[in-house]
C-alpha cells in the first residue's frame, strides 16, 4: 500500500496499521490514522513530508492527523467524538475531521472525504499522535527573557498579519539584527513561516514544528507551554528580535484567551496591528485599548489602498507602515523608540 505522508506526520516512520479498532476508538487531536480519499473537494492535494503539493486521487491512501479547524474564510471542523463512514480534510497541511460549517464560497465544491482505514500505532499499540512526538514540551516561565518580542496580530483571517511579520523580519534583519519568527497560533500549512524565512527570518518555526495539527481548542496552559517550547527553540540562534503571529482576529478564542493572559502579555514588548480596511484598524485598535495593550504601528492590507491610509492617519497617531516602511531598516528605530516611551 502506497501511502502519501502529509507534513503534520512527518516525523512519523515506525508504525503498524491498526483496523480493529476503528469503531471503538475516540480520536484526539494530534492521533494519527490512514485514511482513504473517496472523493475530491477543496483539497486536491496535501502539503507533503517535504512541503511540497502531494496531489490526491480517488483510491489514494494518505495519512493524516485529527485536529479542530477554525478558518472563517473556509472550514470549520472537529475532532469526531464517534466514528464516522466518512471524513473530511480540514487543512492541507494534514488535519482530518468532521465538517461543521464552511464558508459560502466553497460550498459548491465541499471536502475532500475519506474513510478511516486504521489508526497508525507504536510497537506498544499505542496510537501515534504527534504532539510533541520524539520532543519535550517546555512549562511556561514568567522570567524576563533577552529578545525583544513583537506581536503581530490581525482583525481577522487574511488581514495581512503574516505580511507584516515577514516584511517586519525583513526590515529588522537590514538593520543588523537576528530575527526569529513563530507562528504560535493556526492550522497546519508551513506556507507562513516558509514565507518568513524567504522574507529574512534567521529561523522560522510554528505550532507544528511540535506536532500541533492545529491550535484551535487547546487550553490556556497548553498555549501557554507551547509558546515557552517555541521560544526555547528559538533560543538556538539567540535572536535579537522574536516576531510572534497570532492567527484570526481579535476575538477568536485563542487569541482572545492570550490577549486576556497578564503572564503571556507580560512577555511581548511591541504589538503591531493589521486589517483590511480603515474600519478594521480602527475597531482593533480600540478593542487593544480596551485591554490595555497598546500598538507601536499598524500595517496589512488597508495600506494598500492611499484613502484607507488617509482614513487611518487622520483618525489615529500610530505609524502606518505599508510594506516599503516594514522592509526598511528604519523600522528599528520606530521600536526603539517605542520602548523608550513605554518603559
Amino acid at each position: 500500500m502506497e501511502i502519501k505522508k502529509t507534513i503534520i506526520c512527518n516525523r512519523v516512520d515506525d508504525y503498524t496499521i491498526n483496523e480493529k479498532i476503528n469503531t471503538s476508538y475516540i480520536p484526539k487531536a494530534g492521533d494519527v490514522a490512514i485514511f482513504k480519499v473517496l472523493e475530491i473537494g477543496k483539497h486536491n492535494s496535501v502539503q507533503g513530508v517535504n512541503g511540497n503539493n502531494c496531489y490526491l486521487f480517488p483510491g489514494d491512501y494518505v495519512m493524516a492527523a485529527f485536529g479542530n479547524r477554525y478558518a472563517t474564510d473556509q472550514f470549520e471542523g472537529y475532532v469526531p467524538t464517534e466514528y464516522h463512514e466518512e471524513y473530511h480534510i480540514l487543512g492541507k497541511g494534514g488535519a482530518v475531521g468532521i465538517l461543521a460549517s464552511m464558508h459560502q464560497k466553497l460550498e459548491h465544491i465541499g471536502t475532500t472525504n475519506l474513510e478511516l482505514i486504521g489508526y497508525a500505532t507504536d510497537k506498544n499499540d499505542k496510537v501515534i499522535n504527534t504532539k510533541y512526538y520524539h520532543a519535550k514540551a517546555n512549562k511556561f516561565s514568567r522570567a524576563p527573557r533577552d529578545p525583544k518580542i513583537v506581536l503581530s496580530l490581525g482583525s481577522s483571517m487574511d488581514s495581512g498579519k503574516t505580511t507584516t511579520a515577514a516584511f517586519l523580519a525583513r526590515g529588522l534583519k537590514s538593520a543588523g539584527k537576528k530575527v526569529a519568527y513563530i507562528k504560535l497560533t493556526g492550522t497546519v500549512y508551513t506556507k507562513d513561516r516558509h514565507f518568513a524565512r524567504d522574507c529574512g527570518a534567521h529561523l522560522s518555526i510554528d505550532f507544528s514544528t511540535y506536532g500541533f495539527p492545529s491550535t484551535y481548542l487547546c487550553g490556556m496552559q497548553e498555549l501557554l507551554d507551547l509558546f515557552e517550547t517555541l521560544m526555547n527553540h528559538s533560543s538556538r540562534i539567540e535572536p535579537d528580535y522574536v516576531i510572534i503571529e497570532i492567527a484570526d482576529g481579535l476575538v477568536q478564542r485563542e487569541t482572545a484567551m492570550l490577549l486576556e493572559h497578564s503572564g503571556f502579555m507580560n512577555q511581548i514588548d511591541h504589538v503591531i496591528f493589521s486589517a483590511a480596511d480603515s474600519l478594521g484598524i480602527l475597531s482593533g485598535i480600540h478593542i487593544l485599548e480596551s485591554l490595555g495593550i497598546q500598538a507601536f504601528a499598524v500595517g496589512g492590507l488597508f495600506t494598500a489602498s492611499p484613502l484607507f491610509v488617509k482614513e487611518v492617519e487622520s483618525t489615529i497617531k500610530l505609524p502606518v507602515l505599508d510594506l516599503e516602511k516594514l522592509a526598511s531598516p528604519n523600522v528599528l528605530t520606530l521600536l526603539e523608540q517605542h520602548l523608550q516611551e513605554t518603559a
